[in-house]
């Protein structure tokens, strides 16, 4: 056994295998460890345990996802620009017939209104029934079901990933779990709005990064073993080149980055950061290998694929405008049909553009002017206390067997993963910076990136909303999960070899078994906090006494 996979035989629950090159090519131990990737073998019993968790998530988010009947909170804006997207191309307005003006990118309107058109569309205040092209079910399914998906795919990409970091099917499936009980993603998942989508891209893309940053250092530990030496100057010191070895999964980031902002701009933030990742993912693989100026080649390297990523990026956020471009009914489209606005031109193909500029300055002001107060809107320090959640639907109708009957679906975060968040991330900042370990950093600059942002706008007064947090949850989710495998095993699974590997794998056993038992605790008490409160998060009707028994914090959840 080499000595990385010894080093790993001490981690949590038997973690996966690390690879090592046909032949070590006289690469010292430590190198080795570096340059240590998931072994790619299927592994059929982590993959039957992932499933376990998507089922598990894939029957929360789809039993009774037609209730309650009709539009709730801003699906009264985002199924009816999904059927306009569905119908006619792009937003439309039927009660002026006529453009709607909206200030949210339409790919998420997209992928609500294929649900639309799978199964089926109802409006009756406009007064449109439209059967299903698949099935037709309940109008409200057809809305929803888009959502839904997104939820359960993100508990599988979740999964995955933090199975890969972590190289741990038990801390992976526990990542995946925790996603899946809790209540801001469920409600999320079963309610028409952007966010869900909006949280799938931005971790799908990053998950893209992590194989990426795999596929490199596979890559070099290869040419090492086979006798590459990393101080040779110019190409002969760099791994050999040719499409296979392409930087893939990178270039799939970059489509993945553009679907997230062409939900929602907010995900422009992740872009530089994940680019900055890549760089210092890149600067440690060659650190590691050897090459004498690391920083200087890294650039000179990878500088060429970023700028190829960035432009696919903007490629691929263009397309999701086809509708908007390649018919003459959006809002601004043609310069003719607004002669009171000025900026707007209708010369072929650059005049489109123009226009498409001319639109997003109109809604770039929109965004940064909305003061508006709300009733359920709340700032960014707010968030991951659960100050402000939002209620997304109430009603005192129904029947309980109580003289007082309330159901309500409320945005809310399970109450104690969500207060876990600070304490973990506090925790993964003094591990990370102990330990030198990539994955710390990793977590904490995306969600650093997702949240500090609005602190910006805050202090201009901006009207928010807590599920702006959307896409650092599953990141929130991953510094908890971190947390506990330290909890379970002291080690970093790349970091140096044990002096006694006998006497580290005793210990280590030991470490699991009180370790495990602490992380089926924490997880068992958070399923049970999600049960506790999964009324509130799917509209069941509760006696009153009932329901306001979960209002805490002195109302401010009301």
């Amino acid at each position: 056994m080499t000595s990385a996979a010894t080093a790993q035989s001490a981690n949590a629950d038997r973690p996966e295998q690390v690879t090592s090159p046909a032949g070590d090519g006289g690469i010292p131990a430590v190198v080795r460890r570096r340059l240590a990737t998931v072994e790619a073998r299927l592994d059929v019993n982590s993959w039957i345990a992932t499933a376990v968790v998507v089922a598990i998530a894939a029957v929360l988010r789809l039993l009774g996802l037609s209730g309650p009947k009709g539009k709730i909170f801003d699906e009264i804006y985002y199924a009816r620009d999904a059927y306009g997207l569905i119908d006619k191309g792009v937003e439309w307005n039927y009660k002026d017939n006529g453009p709607s003006y909206v200030v949210h990118p339409p790919l998420g309107k997209w992928l609500i209104g294929l649900g639309e058109w799978a199964f089926g569309y109802q409006d009756q205040e406009l007064n449109i029934s439209v059967p299903g092209h698949l099935f037709t079910t309940a109008p409200e399914f057809g809305w929803r079901i888009a959502a839904a998906l997104a939820g359960i795919v993100s508990v599988l990409m979740l999964t995955r990933i933090a199975r890969r970091m972590f190289r741990s099917t038990t801390l992976g499936c526990a990542a995946g779990l925790l996603l899946a009980l809790d209540g801001f993603h469920l409600v999320l998942s079963r309610t028409a709005l952007l966010d869900i989508f909006l949280l799938l891209f931005v971790l799908a893309a990053f998950g893209a990064l992590v194989l990426d940053r795999d596929a490199r250092r596979r890559r070099w530990s290869r040419a090492l073993a086979a006798g590459l030496d990393p101080t040779t100057p110019g190409r002969a010191g760099r791994p050999a080149g040719g499409w296979r070895t392409w930087p893939w999964w990178r270039l799939v980031a970059g489509v993945l980055l553009g679907c997230a902002c062409a939900v929602k701009w907010s995900a422009v933030y992740f872009v530089p950061a994940f680019g900055l990742l890549v760089l210092l993912w890149e600067v440690g693989v060659r650190r590691s290998a050897g090459v004498r100026r690391p920083w200087r080649d890294a650039l000179l390297d990878e500088l060429p694929w970023l700028v190829l990523a960035g432009l696919l990026i903007v490629g691929t956020y263009l397309a999701t405008w086809s509708g908007w471009l390649l018919t003459d009914d959006g809002y601004y489209r043609l310069a003719s049909r607004y002669p009171n606005t000025p900026g707007l031109s209708d010369t072929p193909i650059i005049g489109a553009l123009n226009n498409l500029f001319q639109y997003h300055k109109a809604a770039f002001d929109f965004h940064t002017d909305l003061e508006t107060p709300h009733k359920y809107q709340s700032w960014p320090w707010q968030w991951l206390l659960l100050g402000r959640p939002v209620a997304f639907y109430w009603s005192g109708d129904g029947a309980c067997g109580a003289p007082s009957c309330a159901s309500e679906i409320l945005l809310l975060g399970t109450p104690l993963l969500w207060w876990s968040f600070l304490p973990a991330l506090a925790a993964l900042a003094w591990l990370g910076l102990a330990r030198r370990d990539w994955r710390a950093g990793a977590i904490l600059l995306t969600v650093a990136t997702g949240l500090l942002p609005w602190f910006w706008f805050a202090l201009d007064g901006r009207t928010m909303f807590s599920f702006y947090a959307a896409p650092v949850l599953p990141f929130l989710v991953l510094a908890v999960v971190y947390v506990l495998g330290a909890i379970v095993t002291p080690t970093v699974p790349d970091g140096p070899a044990p002096a006694d590997p006998e006497e580290a794998a005793e210990r280590g056993a030991d470490r699991r078994m009180v370790g495990g038992v602490i992380v089926g605790a924490y997880v068992l008490l958070v399923a049970l906090c999600f049960a506790y409160f999964y009324p509130i998060f799917v509209g069941h009707v509760l006696p009153y006494d009932d329901w306001s028994a979960r209002m805490w914090l002195d109302g401010r959840w009301i």
